[in-house]
């Protein structure tokens, strides 16, 4: 369903059902529903995600790498983003640095099966066998935004 890089059009309706159920927060703490506004549209466009918790924080990282569009939604939007689950939360996405990613992929694997097979390491894999890929990887810490209100569609972050 990823063929380049890209979701299909299965893909993109896998997506939108499970964008909803996460957005609903019927899952766990760490599925949620990314919203971030489009760097081309300008409309807010909806990611369905698993987050990786290290340390104290929460981590998002794209499993089909840094090229994908809600990475450069997020960057062009320069982290500010909502995240949903059960209810909306405006965040700001800290990239973190290359050498710091290697145990934030591995707990990623650990905790987010559907990425496993879009990541070309096995999730017992060693901490240097991650560090190898990290460029490949970014991983953003969520921070969220003291006293700010989610986006609508077709506004800004307010």
């Amino acid at each position: 369903m990823y063929a380049g890089g890209r979701g299909d059009a299965a893909a993109r309706r896998f997506a939108r059902l499970w964008a909803a159920v996460y957005s609903a927060g019927l899952h766990p703490r760490r599925w949620v529903t990314l919203e971030v506004v489009g760097r081309r549209t300008g409309r807010i466009t909806r990611f369905p995600l698993g987050m990786a918790d290290w340390r104290g924080d929460w981590y998002l990282v794209p499993m089909l790498g840094g090229n994908c569009n809600w990475v450069r939604n997020v960057r062009a939007a320069d982290g500010l983003v909502t995240i949903r689950h059960g209810r909306a939360r405006v965040c700001r996405l800290v990239e973190v640095p290359v050498d710091e990613r290697a145990p934030i992929l591995k707990r990623y694997l650990a905790k987010v099966p559907g990425a496993r097979p879009h990541i070309a390491v096995d999730r017992h894999a060693s901490l240097s066998e991650f560090a190898a890929i990290a460029a490949h990887y970014p991983a953003f810490r969520v921070e969220p935004v003291p006293g700010s209100r989610p986006a609508t569609d077709g506004e800004g972050p307010a």
